[in-house]
């Protein structure tokens, strides 16, 4: 009754007796010890059983593969792609969220895009992409949320990685591609297949076209994750991370506005001026319709009183530092052409002891109110006494004064009680308006036509290819006296880019970057007349500003102040350490890299410009390019 074969004839009896005797029975119903039987199976051959190699053989390649059953899908919504990867034991202390892997097709099956181009040959397609998330899986199942577990793991020194999966995540960010010799990237449109061999990506070429990283243009930095700098096998071993600065692939960014945002001690204004200096290189020139190419000028709004140091050489860049910076291309040492131009207030004095640049002291002409007039208005003016200072005072004053009446003529027509009394009479401005006005516009004698020469005779001088122009403003203590000069400067500058019948064609015909340090302080979002003003002639600037050659470098540390309407134009964002939740959400980066932001050190940054790369982490250098800071 039972289908076992010779088990069938098994004695348990006979099986017992032989176990405690330690022997077994022969064919020939003789005895054999237990070690005799042992040895036996060692000289039967393949009768034996054998040990079987639970480590494949060969060496290996890369530091995981695809899985499967962890998910393995490419759609065209983010949410819906699941990208697994399993990481070998050896691997999995080199991996960080944020690294970038490569994953190689198996195929050279050209894909639906390339047949449409028959001068593309597509081979050797690779999938580049981001870590994401990283996670330790349960190999195999059991509960170690218990009190044995936990002890044990308190007496030992670490855990058996073999008992444990170590799943990454993986976001698809382009399929590279060789074309013709050439390496290029695409959308991905393909998904890989399992136990597809991972690598990370060490290739400079790999990296800089998965990321769309230009090879050429204006250096800010090198390439990180996590906060260390991304090593490749080639010399030098970083990877150099560089804005686009030509016109062979659209207009150069610098004139599509850059925003620099950091908090205190994040290394902001160190960050700014070695970028600043990369414009400032030599043989960095700009075309203008002319046919000329032009050095750009700089003028650089300080009111930290910083930035006039770019005169002079950073005393601790050793030799071996400079000659990093000369092999990987990157300008550095004082600008011999800086200029501080110091705007004369009142009886307030300017002291530099800590650089050497050449100092210009100037004032602001009372004349440039009349293309302006809100310079002179300060704020809370309604619609009703803006549109009276503009239509009827300032016009009647031109027609009584000139063009080049003074300030102190402008509030002696103000004290006439006979005009006061005219307007009103004529209906033209009520009395209360025009006392609302005159307390408005008094107060800024310390500001216009002082004893220097006024910016518009220094024009020159203020605007220079190849020169920084520098505009201190830290020795005055009147914030309504800072903002007149600084928007009065900035709105010249505008004014005559802008214009198709400029008044000071230096300035039309030379490339200019306007950088403004504390640009809230300037370009913040307001209710007042005067506020609506600045904006609408910053936003205009922005918008044309490929067109004219001019460029917006605005350095804040609390972006969420600055008005939308500016910041919409902002192409390229660099952001450093921020602690402020607001300032954080209005630069508008994406989540994985926000979230790195109140964390990083020092120099670190995210760079955020959708027409040069994808979002990145760089890590600055740690020296500045020119002298910073006071002794």
């Amino acid at each position: 009754m039972t289908d076992l074969g010779d088990f069938s004839e098994y004695d348990g009896g006979a099986d017992a007796s032989a176990s405690g005797d330690d022997t077994t029975a022969g064919d020939d119903g003789q005895s054999l010890a237990a070690g005799d039987v042992r040895e036996s199976a060692a000289g039967a051959g393949e009768s034996a059983f054998e040990e079987t190699a639970v480590e494949p053989r060969g060496e290996d390649v890369g530091i995981g593969a695809l899985c499967v059953s962890q998910g393995l899908r490419v759609a065209e919504d983010e949410e819906d792609t699941t990208l697994k990867a399993y990481v070998t034991r050896e691997n999995r202390s080199s991996v960080r969220i944020g690294g970038y892997l490569l994953a190689p097709y198996p195929d050279r099956t050209a894909t639906a895009a390339s047949q449409t181009q028959a001068s593309r040959s597509t081979s050797g397609e690779t999938l580049f992409c981001r870590i994401t998330g990283l996670e330790y899986a349960q190999q195999y199942h059991a509960d170690d949320a218990t009190e044995i577990h936990a002890r044990r793991a308190m007496r030992t020194d670490g855990i058996e990685e073999a008992d444990y999966k170590f799943v990454a995540s993986l976001e698809p960010v382009a399929i590279l591609y060789d074309d013709d010799g050439e390496l290029k990237r695409r959308m991905t449109d393909r998904v890989p297949t399992p136990q597809t061999v991972i690598k990370q990506a060490d290739d400079t070429e790999e990296i800089k076209t998965g990321l769309k990283i230009p090879d050429e243009g204006v250096f800010l930095g090198h390439l990180s994750v996590g906060g260390e700098k991304v090593r490749t096998a080639a010399s030098p071993p970083t990877i150099d991370y560089r804005l686009k600065d030509d016109y062979e692939a659209g207009d150069p960014l610098v004139f599509r506005h850059t925003l620099v945002a950091g908090g205190t001690g994040s290394g902001k204004t160190h960050g700014a001026k070695n970028v600043l200096r990369q414009y400032l290189a030599d043989e960095r020139t700009y075309p203008m319709e002319d046919g000329r190419s032009v050095q750009p000028a700089v003028v650089q709004f300080d009111p930290q009183d910083e930035y006039a140091q770019m005169h002079d050489d950073n005393p601790d860049l050793d030799d071996a530092f400079a000659r990093r910076l000369e092999r990987e291309g990157v300008a550095y040492g004082g600008v011999e052409e800086t200029t501080a131009f110091v705007p004369k207030v009142g009886s307030a004095s300017y002291a530099a002891s800590h650089h050497r640049a050449e100092q210009v002291e100037f004032t602001i002409p009372f004349s440039m109110v009349h293309d302006n007039p809100w310079l002179v208005a300060g704020s809370g003016l309604n619609d009703n006494q803006y549109g009276a200072l503009v239509s009827v005072l300032l016009p009647r004053f031109r027609r009584d004064y000139g063009p080049n009446g003074t300030y102190d003529e402008f509030t002696t027509f103000l004290d006439d009680p006979a005009l006061r009394e005219e307007l009103d009479e004529s209906g033209r401005v009520h009395e209360a308006t025009f006392d609302a006005v005159r307390r408005r516009v008094f107060g800024f004698s310390h500001v216009f036509d002082q004893d220097a020469r006024p910016i518009t005779d220094l024009i020159s001088e203020f605007v220079r290819p190849g020169g920084l122009s520098v505009v201190p403003t830290y020795h005055i203590t009147d914030s309504r006296a800072t903002e007149a000069i600084v928007l009065a400067l900035s709105s010249l500058l505008i004014d005559e880019k802008l214009s198709n019948d400029p008044t000071y064609d230096r300035i039309k015909e030379t490339p200019l970057i306007l950088g403004m340090d504390e640009a809230h302080n300037f370009l913040t979002d307001a209710d007042s007349v005067q506020a609506g003003k600045v904006i609408k002639k910053f936003t205009e600037a922005a918008k044309q500003g490929r067109k004219e050659r001019l460029g917006l470098f605005l350095i804040t540390q609390d972006p969420q102040d600055i008005d939308d309407a500016v910041f919409k134009q902002i192409n390229t964002t660099i952001v450093l350490n921020l602690g402020d939740e607001d300032a954080i959400k209005s630069v508008n980066i994406p989540s994985n890299l926000e979230s790195k932001v109140p964390y990083m050190e020092k120099g670190q940054m995210v760079v955020y410009s959708p027409d040069n790369s994808e979002p990145v982490e760089l890590i600055g250098l740690p020296n500045c390019l020119t002298r910073h800071g006071r002794d």
